[in-house]
């Protein structure tokens, strides 16, 4: 099976438009919502699917000596099947709300992959109140929520937050609106966490919209962290 799930598609030959937004600077709120949030408690109930697909995670994460990625936010599946040929000795879950997403066709995931249907802000909370620690955390084209009046609608500015650095691990995101990633890096920093941010120059595409979005011709950013 190739290491690849997404073929290559010509430069420019696709017709993705890039991310449209009023907002151009760091969202004035942002670091306020963030500074909220850390001093707080996030009490929304937990959803029973989402805790019965949280205690399938818990089967499997006993058989690989709690090496765990995330893939948060997977859509149909493309990239926890890449992260999981890549890190073997590792379990790589995909997470996405979407039940339609994840029962898309595909090839077999390998043995140590797990897809879990779920809420990410569920799922998270569900993690750390268990104590689990990543050893990677990965955030591939997450919505943007672009309009500057859905700033607490991106998940650095939700109060979920703080359980997503709790997880720990180190943090790669992709996105095609760089404004969306220099805005995690400054939460990340209010939480003394240090990242790069780089444009990410695609060899091979790892999800349906990173081959979507460099097949148009726009550039794609990446932050990772340093822990």
């Amino acid at each position: 099976m190739s290491k690849h799930p997404i073929h290559s598609t010509p430069l420019n030959s696709g017709n993705s438009r890039s991310v449209a937004s009023s907002q151009s600077i760091l969202h004035p709120d942002l670091e306020k919502l963030v500074k909220k949030y850390q001093s707080t408690h996030f009490n929304k109930p937990i959803a029973y699917h989402n805790q019965q697909a949280f205690e399938l995670l818990r089967e499997r994460l006993n058989q690989y000596d709690s090496k765990l990625i995330f893939d948060s936010g997977c859509g149909v599946g493309d990239s926890t099947n890449y992260l999981a040929m890549q890190y073997p000795d590792h379990l790589v879950v995909g997470i996405d709300r979407s039940e339609d997403r994840l029962t898309k066709q595909r090839p077999p995931l390998p043995s140590n992959a797990l897809l879990a249907r779920s809420d990410l802000v569920d799922f998270w909370r569900l993690a750390t109140s268990a104590n689990i620690r990543l050893s990677h955390h990965f955030l591939l084209y997450p919505n943007p929520y672009p309009k500057a009046n859905q700033i607490s609608r991106r998940f650095y500015a939700h109060p979920v937050f703080p359980d997503f650095v709790k997880l720990g691990g180190r943090i790669e995101a992709r996105s095609n609106w760089k404004l969306y990633l220099e805005e995690l890096q400054l939460s990340l920093h209010l939480y003394g966490i240090k990242s790069s941010l780089k444009q990410l120059h695609v060899e091979l595409p790892i999800t349906a919209f990173e081959r979507k979005y460099h097949a148009s011709g726009q550039p794609l950013w990446r932050l990772i962290s340093e822990s």
